[in-house]
This record gives C-alpha cells, sequence and structure tokens, in this order.
C-alpha cells in the first residue's frame, strides 16, 4: 500500500494545493503492485477530485495535529507503509515518506508569515526533512536552496515541475483594458510597489487584483492614498471566472519577491495574456525569454515595464505568442509520470 497525505483536500486551492491535485489526478491506482490509498481528516466538504480514488477519512483531529497525531497512529496499525505529502509539513518522525517541499520563504523572509506559521516551519520542517527517503520540489533553484540551506545531498531532491492546467486557454475574447495579476494576498506578492507603480502611470487602464489573505501570511499594509477607484480588488475566484481574466486581461504582472516555481504567469501564457515577471529566484528559470522582466524591489523598473507594454502593441504580440509556446514547455502528464516513477524508486 502507498499512503497519500490527503489534508490537501479539506484546504482552498491555491499554488500548492493544485500541485498537489493536477499531481494525484494523474497516477494510476498502483504503482509496481502496491495499491494507492488517499487518507484524509473527517472533513465533509473535502474536494475530492474522482470519486473512484481510494479515499478514507480518519482521526479526530484537524490541521497540523491530524497530520502529526492521527496519520502516524494510522500508518503505524498499517504496517507503516509508503507515505508521499505533497502539502505541508508530514508527519516529523515518520521515516518511510517522500516530502514535497516547494520554497524556502518561511527560512529566509520569516517576517513574510504569521508568527504561528514560521516559527512551526522552522521547527518543524527540518526535523522533517531528516526523517524522510527523499525530497520532491518545484524548480533547481529551490532543489539547491534546499542543498545549501539544510545540507541535503542533491542526488536524494528530485525536480518536477508544475505546470499550467489544461483548464487554462485562450478563448475568442475581447481583451479590456487592464493590468491583472494573481496571487494570495500576502507580502512576498510584493502588491505594494506593484499599487505604487500602476499609480505613477498615465492612462486608462485599470489594476485587478486577483487574491485573498490566508491566516498563513503576516498583515499587508496598504496606505489610503494608495487605492482609487482604478484598483480592483475581487478576493478570491473560481477557476471558470478567473480563466475569463486572463482572456481579457491586456497585461498580466507577477512582480513577486521570492517564488519557487510561480504558476500564474504561465496559466496567463496558456490564455494568450503577455506577462511581466520578476527577475529574481525560481522565475528566469521557468519563463526564459517569454516575457519582461522587472526588478521586483524597484518601483520604478515595475513601472518602465508597465509603460513600455502599455505602449508598445508589437511586443505584446511577440510575447503572447512566445508565452503560449513557454506554457507548453510543462506538462502535468509528463510531471506526474515522473512523480509516478519516484515513487516507485522508494517503495520498500
Amino acid at each position: 500500500m502507498i499512503v497519500i497525505n490527503a489534508r490537501f483536500l479539506t484546504q482552498k486551492i491555491t499554488g500548492v494545493q493544485r500541485y498537489a491535485l493536477e499531481i494525484c489526478k494523474r497516477l494510476p491506482k498502483e504503482i509496481a503492485g502496491e495499491k494507492i490509498l488517499f487518507v484524509s481528516p473527517k472533513i465533509s466538504d473535502s474536494k475530492v477530485f474522482n470519486p473512484d480514488i481510494n479515499l478514507i477519512q480518519i482521526g479526530q483531529f484537524s490541521g497540523q495535529l491530524w497530520e502529526q497525531l492521527d496519520l502516524p497512529i494510522f500508518l503505524k496499525k498499517n504496517k507503516n507503509p509508503l507515505l508521499v505529502n505533497l502539502v505541508g509539513i508530514a508527519p516529523i518522525f515518520y521515516k518511510n515518506k517522500i516530502m514535497a517541499l516547494y520554497d524556502l520563504a518561511f527560512k529566509h523572509y520569516p517576517e513574510w508569515f504569521s508568527y504561528k506559521f514560521q516559527k512551526s516551519y522552522n521547527l518543524l520542517i527540518p526535523l522533517s526533512l531528516k526523517n524522510t527517503k527523499t525530497v520532491v520540489t518545484d524548480s533547481f533553484y529551490v532543489k539547491d536552496d534546499i542543498h545549501k540551506t539544510y545540507k541535503i545531498k542533491k542526488s536524494n531532491i528530485h525536480v518536477v515541475y508544475a505546470a499550467p492546467s489544461k483548464i487554462f486557454h485562450q478563448m475568442d475574447l475581447k481583451r479590456e483594458n487592464f493590468f491583472l495579476t494573481v496571487s494570495s494576498i500576502d507580502p512576498r506578492k510584493n502588491l505594494k510597489r506593484i499599487i505604487e507603480a500602476f499609480n505613477l502611470i498615465k492612462s486608462d487602464y485599470k489594476l485587478v487584483i486577483v487574491g485573498s489573505k490566508h491566516k498563513t501570511f503576516s498583515g499587508l499594509s496598504l496606505e489610503e492614498n494608495l487605492l482609487n477607484e482604478r484598483i480592483i480588488f475581487t478576493g478570491y475566484l473560481e477557476d471558470d471566472e478567473l480563466i475569463e481574466l486572463y482572456n481579457k486581461a491586456e497585461i498580466f504582472i507577477y512582480a513577486s519577491l521570492f517564488e519557487g516555481f510561480g504558476i500564474p504567469p504561465l496559466e496567463a501564457q496558456a490564455c494568450g495574456c503577455p506577462c511581466i515577471v520578476s527577475n529574481t529566484t525560481s522565475l528566469p528559470e521557468v519563463y526564459a525569454d517569454s516575457v519582461e522582466y522587472c526588478d521586483p524591489h524597484s518601483v520604478e523598473s515595475i513601472k518602465e515595464k508597465m509603460n513600455y507594454l502599455l505602449n508598445n502593441h508589437p511586443r505584446r504580440v511577440q510575447l503572447k505568442k512566445m508565452g503560449q509556446l513557454n506554457s507548453k514547455r510543462f506538462d502535468w502528464d509528463l510531471s506526474a509520470k515522473k512523480f509516478e516513477n519516484i515513487i516507485a524508486e522508494h517503495i520498500l
């Protein structure tokens, strides 16, 4: 038996949950003769992606208590099978596991996160890494970071890229005069500088910001004088609404300060929207020459790139074509197959 820690099915879908869902959708029911079992807390509104999956709900707790208490008890009762942990810390003392870790922002920038989150991650992630068979991450940038920070052998860290879901595609919709950014409302997404840069641009464009706040992150302070009727916060959107916005936006901007991969610009590219992306961390690895790059620490750099694309239609057309080609470099089917092979290699 292979157990998938399916606590992510009880969580709102953001980047890491989408990664877990897309990989799990494509895993076979058996790997190397071992059946796959999804195990989650007892929550009635869990997002089951396939009614045919082998899912059981166990335990008395939820959240991290479930992961550190209920799940290990279940594993011990079932002869300590291989555990695949795609989201979160994983049971820290359980050794027969594969653990996914998408970035180390909590380590390098603890001030971006709630006190509880960053303390628990900085205490428990090193313990969990020490007690894992192998680590999976989403870029070579993060692989190098994990190796340098926690002294994990590079040979024991596997890169499995994310990809845009196939639901993100170009539609026959008229582009409208607005910039779009999609992210959680948290400090690393750099929304304050994006808004400051936008406010320096003289145009009739609007700025649409999609995303919601989460208890994981520290508060984001935006002065009232930065906000105006041209800046629209939509909150969290379901995928069909998001796809429509990607197809209507003239320009997508993602001036994030730190990313392990960064899926939203790929989704925008798949929908034919030209992108401005930060020139830092994993983003140049993922986006190569298919975007305009900005310095996320410089309001002037962000403003210049926004102005440049706003006033350069031929470049927007070029980036649209290059972006769609770039988005096709990443494929969930290929990533899931690679993940399947990693699981097969680590079955006892």
